[in-house]
């Protein structure tokens, strides 16, 4: 997506972007092999963190050519950096065993000084049953009874009172997830893909991130349309419920500065891929070839690529309402691009677009 007329002032609708982030899945091609991939991921945390970017976050994906734990991840990553927050975009938790994620969050947030953040989904995704195992019930139910498990876990709730002998602690013990992180449970966000989910996470008293895939929308409605609706819903739903202004919500957007003529070449294509491809664009050397269909099912959409010189991203930016109304911009990489091309895009889109969206680097 490109805009040609390009401005520095942003319109009155317009939230000024408090924190700036980067989504990315941590990627590995066949030549260089998994273990160069994770220690460019964590030197893409560090450098961001040099830049002033304020969160970084990691995407989930089974047996492929990504990261597949983030949490362990983080805890390396927290000791080679400072402030950024390490947050994972998203955990399906169809797939989770809530307790042993909980005792696995609350470690890794003590790690890294209280710098998580878990974004969590509950959509209905069963593609890996056979590996995982089947459930009574729908994918999205199961997610949905995993999320409330995983959020009374970390809360430091009662998950059962021992009741006789031969349960491993003496009976009347309290047992609890250990170590606890107190303040854990108030940065867990959901990854928000509808109108409901988005609802839902409000009434849960969580945070919001809405990614680049969305489904359910009205016929003809524009990405950002919805998104921006959602996130209306989001703020809405949150004071009728809880009588307090919502917790800052996050945008991940394909945002592309092109400061060179070949850069902007090199995105222009990135852009057809995705628009053709859809979300099996940019696979690293080695990585699955998707088995589905490339394009959207009917109902869904993917965002678009916003993508240009740094007038013409900048003007995109404040003429889509998800982007306007978000509070934080998170950059999604493509997965394909090498640890190099992600530092250029990360500076590029600090240095030549953020400050005029109302942003300050940290530190």
């Amino acid at each position: 997506m490109t805009i040609t007329v390009p401005a520095k002032t942003p319109p009155v609708s317009f939230r000024p972007k408090q924190r700036l982030g980067f989504n990315t899945r941590v990627s590995f091609n066949e030549a260089d092999g998994p273990a160069q991939g994770l220690r460019d991921g964590i030197e893409l945390f560090r450098a961001a963190e040099e830049l002033g970017y304020q969160s970084g976050w990691a995407y989930q994906r089974h047996f492929d050519h990504y990261l597949s734990s983030p949490l362990p991840f983080f805890a390396a990553a927290g000791q080679h950096t400072r402030r950024i927050t390490l947050g994972s975009a998203v955990i399906p938790m169809r797939y989770q065993d809530p307790i042993l994620l909980a005792e696995a969050a609350g470690t890794t947030d003590l790690l890294v000084g209280g710098r998580l953040e878990l974004a969590i989904a509950t959509g209905n995704n069963a593609a890996f049953d056979a590996v995982f195992g089947a459930v009574d019930t729908d994918a999205r139910t199961e997610a949905k009874r995993r999320q409330a498990r995983f959020l009374a876990a970390i809360a430091g709730e009662v998950l059962y009172t021992v009741d006789g002998p031969g349960q491993g602690a003496p009976e009347g013990t309290e047992l609890r997830v250990t170590p606890h992180s107190p303040t854990l449970r108030g940065r867990i966000r959901q990854g928000s893909a509808s109108l409901g989910s988005a609802v839902q996470a409000a009434e849960l008293g969580i945070g919001l991130i809405a990614g680049t895939v969305q489904h359910d929308h009205d016929e003809g409605e524009s990405f950002g349309a919805y998104q921006a609706r959602c996130i209306a819903a989001y703020r809405t739903t949150w004071r009728e419920t809880w009588g307090t202004e919502p917790p800052p919500v996050a945008v991940a957007a394909s945002i592309l500065v092109g400061t060179t003529d070949e850069l902007r070449a090199k995105y222009a294509a990135y852009d057809h891929e995705r628009r053709t491809q859809g979300i099996a664009a940019s696979r690293p050397a080695g990585a699955l070839a998707p088995t589905a269909r490339t394009t959207q099912p009917p109902g869904s959409q993917i965002s678009p690529v916003f993508y240009g010189t740094p007038d013409q991203v900048r003007e995109a930016i404040f003429s889509d309402p998800g982007l306007a109304a978000a509070d934080e911009l998170v950059l999604f990489l493509p997965p394909a691009f090498g640890l190099a091309e992600n530092l250029r895009l990360l500076a590029d889109l600090a240095e030549t677009v953020a400050p005029d969206l109302g942003w300050s680097p940290a530190g």
